[in-house]
């Protein structure tokens, strides 16, 4: 039964969001009047919300590969390179960067949605997509914990592979900038480069909270079980 929910879990996922990436690719078209940072350099790639939605489309690709060719046992002797790598990219990228955008998004929007989502937009970026983009990655990220097992990497390897992303980001919004004049997200205007860099410094602690919240919550929810299944493997 539960081989089944995962299955059809993992199947709406990735769909939603494969046509969240293709719809705000093909379609979300902002004039340049509108807004000029939508026509700079870097398309729709130079948005973080867009990474992140390629990010999930492909995790759970992986998930529905794992769950043909792979294993979903709570604690697998040898488990299979596939259930490996479903393992990793969840806890190093899907579950951080996704809790990051949501609630970096439904934040910022709280005080003022000019700073991330400016209301010129609407036209252009519909609420449905608004919600899959930045609502349905934290919704999806947390039904995946609940539902499936998996085996958090080495800190060292889950950190290492979550800041080469996140630096790899930051280094892409500069060069954005240095390409265009134009900052990827208006709260970069507003901010001194003093402020700029404190706010950067306070938004990597915050991806990194959220992976050990990850790891926490995963050990909450999986923990005793894979202690049970450890202890019936070594009888």
């Amino acid at each position: 039964m539960r081989e089944s929910i995962l299955i059809g879990f993992h199947a709406i996922a990735c769909l939603q969001f494969a046509y969240s990436v293709y719809y705000d690719y093909t379609y979300t078209v902002v004039p340049q009047n509108v807004m000029k940072v939508h026509g700079a350099f870097g398309g729709r790639f130079k948005f973080l919300t867009f990474w992140d939605a390629i990010l999930q489309a492909v995790f759970f690709f992986i998930c529905i590969v794992n769950d043909w060719y792979g294993t979903n046992a709570v604690s697998p002797k040898k488990p299979p390179f596939v259930r490996k790598l479903k393992d990793y990219v969840y806890a190093t990228l899907s579950f951080p960067m996704a809790m990051f955008v949501g609630i970096t998004f439904w934040s910022i929007m709280c005080v003022d949605r000019e700073l991330v989502l400016p209301k010129a937009l609407d036209p252009y970026f519909p609420w449905w997509l608004n919600h899959l983009m930045h609502t349905m990655i934290m919704v999806s990220a947390v039904i995946e914990m609940l539902l499936a097992p998996r085996k958090y990497p080495k800190r060292s390897r889950g950190l290492a592979g979550l800041l080469a992303f996140t630096l790899t980001y930051l280094i892409w919004m500069h060069v954005i900038y240095f390409m265009s004049g134009i900052w990827v997200y208006p709260v970069m205007e507003v901010l001194t480069p003093p402020l700029r860099i404190v706010f950067f410094v306070v938004l990597l602690a915050f991806v990194l909270i959220l992976y050990f919240a990850g790891e926490m919550l995963n050990n909450l929810v999986w923990g005793n079980e894979q202690t049970k299944q450890h202890k019936s493997h070594s009888k």
